[in-house]
Formats: structure tokens, sequence, C-alpha cells
């Protein structure tokens, strides 16, 4: 695999700071399959939850959640590793607040059908 021009740019970064950086990609990462797993759980083993429509719409965002936040993912990754070979501040991580307001919509919605169900 040809190594990407941006990474040809700029100074080569300590390599703690590469590692630290990679290992919160891969924490996002986990974050995603975590999310992934809830939606097949929900496809699954859910039927008794709610209308099926509702809990197929609540597995299909879980997982658009979990694609979204791999490509944040990477791209919060490659943005700090430019912003480490240039010496320039760390970017913000928009990525936190769509995966922090998402997730409390989804659970919402869970919540509200298990309280409509009871």
């Amino acid at each position: 695999m040809r190594e990407p021009q941006w990474r040809l740019k700029g100074e080569e970064p300590d390599y703690r700071f590469s590692l630290a950086n990679e290992r919160t990609f891969l924490a996002w990462i986990r974050t995603a399959l975590g999310l992934l797993a809830a939606g097949l759980l929900l496809d699954q083993f859910a039927s008794k939850l709610g209308p099926p429509v509702i809990i197929e719409g609540l597995a299909i965002a879980f997982g658009i959640l979990a694609a979204t936040l791999c490509a944040m993912a990477y791209l919060r990754w490659r943005a700090n590793e430019i912003a480490m070979r240039h010496a320039h501040r760390l970017p913000g991580a928009a990525g936190i607040a769509l995966l922090a307001s998402a997730t409390l919509g989804i659970a919402a919605a869970i919540a509200l059908l298990l309280v409509v169900r009871a």
C-alpha cells in the first residue's frame, strides 16, 4: 500500500503521541462495533418490545450511527496526525456530540417503547 501524501509532509511526531492517537481511534472503532451489535440485537431479539417497523428503524439507526462513527474515527485520527506533524493544535471532535445526541435519541425511543409496553 502506498503511503499517503500527507504523511510525507511535516515532521514525524513522537511515536508516543502517534500511538496514543491510534489507541483513541481504536476506542472509537470499539464503540462503533458496540453500537452495531446493539442494532443487531434489537433486530434479532426485540420483537416483543414494540411494532416491528419501529424496532427495525432503531436497529437501522444504530447501524448508521456505527458506520458514521467509523468514518469519523478515521477522519479524526488523520486530522490529529496532520496537526501533530505540523505542530498545530489538535482539532475539535464533533463526533462526540453526534455520538452522545444520537445515542440519547435512540435510548429515549427504546425507553418510551418499554414504558408504553408496560
